[in-house]
């Protein structure tokens, strides 16, 4: 294809994938409202506020690609609505007088001048938005349901970020990366994701996940009912949640079941109680009210791992007024939060951050979680059309099919091209489900294997 026809044929080319669901969630009234509400003004250019924010999606939508990668994207044709009204380097390449630089200064330029606050604003309207069109899957339920649970990510060794991020230390010393710790929050039954929150791991401005879950919790949807683990199951969440009008499904660890009951456990307890936060929980959260405490039920049962493993009694407090069935079913499907890490610091590739500046960590952090909802979205049709849960397709196997799928719908010549192309992606992403095993997969001990290293150990 030669330089003078390309920019002709492409920018009309995107009409499903992640980028179409991309321009339906932010269209170009979306940006003008959101720059008249906020006192914001843009030039008339080429890397516009939407051209960037879906520039530095699409990196994470190709496991964290360069920025080299993205500024080809750009290059090989966007759609003319990212701009109602081109400038005049826009003009000269689509009358194919002088193509786009393919430099990455600009761009990065640009993504450094990204205000935070429109970064925020992008990825909290692509959850709000989805989540409105997920209301059927709550029906099971009544109402959102969200696992929470907590990870950490490794960051680029600067000063200034050691200083706000310090790395871990232990008896041989101080680790080399630093270190955040990040909530997350999945929807149940799409594994749509809530805004990450964040803050440092160690050092003494260190944030534990109890305390970066009371910061999120104001953006859950109003009456979700929020699951998580033991980690959790203390009483200024519990009352956190039940001041907003939450519901929780939280386990809780042998010693505090058995001090709320006033007894041993035992299998087949349901007891209502009212949990009040002890002395110790008091002294660790000040802001208590004197008259704080939460009504529910502790329920106790035996259950068996799926690995195998020995039976063990299970302590749940919730405040939700279900069954005792619903309850064991709710937190069984816990680990599918473990399985959504694994996704985003696997598959997307967040890990390990390479930007260098506080601010664009947490633009990145977002984005990376907007790339993940957008895979999502995918699914989510897919599950519209097949009938199936959306939980039971493969993320990874729909991600590798819209990183396949987008360059050719963007390469295609005509509307009929491309709504085969379309079709197809569809059909092969209805046939991404998870394999249904007929045996076990065998487990592994939790043991680390040594690394073979040829040199030897840095000293500090």
């Amino acid at each position: 294809m030669s330089t003078a026809s390309a920019p002709l044929s492409i920018p009309q080319a995107w009409n499903a994938g992640a980028l179409s669901i991309y321009q339906r969630l932010l269209p170009a009234s979306f940006w003008k409202h959101l720059c008249r509400s906020n006192a914001l003004r843009q030039n008339n250019r080429v890397y516009t506020f939407g051209v960037v924010i879906w520039l530095m999606i699409s990196q994470w939508l190709h496991g964290h690609a360069t920025l080299d990668s993205a500024v080809s994207e750009l290059t090989r044709g966007l759609p003319l609505t990212f701009w109602p009204r081109p400038c005049k380097r826009l003009r000269d390449w689509l009358d194919s007088k002088k193509p786009l630089s393919g430099h990455t200064a600009a761009y990065n330029i640009a993504r450094h001048q990204l205000p935070y606050l429109v970064v925020k604003a992008c990825c909290a309207s692509i959850f709000e938005q989805l989540t409105s069109e997920i209301r059927s899957y709550w029906e099971p339920l009544g109402m959102p349901a969200y696992l929470v649970d907590g990870t950490s990510v490794e960051l680029p060794s600067t000063e200034e970020l050691r200083c706000l991020y310090p790395p871990a230390c232990n008896q041989h010393g101080e680790a080399h990366w630093p270190l955040l710790r990040m909530l997350v929050a999945h929807d149940l039954q799409t594994g749509l994701a809530l805004c990450p929150h964040w803050g440092a791991m160690y050092g003494k401005e260190a944030v534990s996940e109890q305390q970066l879950f009371e910061t999120a919790i104001d953006q859950f949807p109003a009456k979700s009912l929020i699951v998580g683990d033991c980690n959790f199951g203390v009483s200024s969440i519990a009352h956190a949640a039940d001041q907003r009008g939450h519901m929780i499904v939280l386990r809780l660890t042998g010693p505090r079941a058995t001090h709320l009951l006033g007894g041993p456990l035992r299998d087949g307890i349901d007891q209502r109680i009212t949990w009040t936060p002890s002395a110790f929980e008091r002294r660790a959260h000040p802001e208590l009210p004197k008259d704080a405490s939460v009504c529910g039920r502790v329920v106790v049962s035996m259950v068996q791992p799926s690995d195998g493993a020995q039976p063990f009694l299970l302590a749940l407090f919730t405040t939700w007024n279900g069954t005792r069935e619903q309850f064991l079913g709710i937190y069984g499907r816990r680990w599918q939060i473990e399985t959504d890490l694994r996704t985003l610091k696997g598959t997307l590739q967040l890990e390990q951050l390479r930007c260098i500046t506080p601010e664009m960590i947490g633009k990145e952090l977002l984005l990376a979680m907007a790339a993940y909802n957008l895979v999502r979205a995918v699914i989510y049709h897919a599950a519209q059309t097949s009938g199936l849960p959306p939980r039971s397709f493969s993320f990874s196997r729909v991600y590798h099919l819209v990183q396949v799928y987008a360059p050719a719908i963007a390469a295609a010549r005509t509307p009929e091209e491309r709504h085969k192309l379309s079709e197809r992606l569809m059909h092969y992403a209805r046939q991404a489900t998870l394999p249904k095993r007929t045996r076990k997969r065998p487990t592994y001990p939790r043991e680390v294997w040594p690394k073979p290293q040829a040199f030897p150990p840095r000293r500090a």
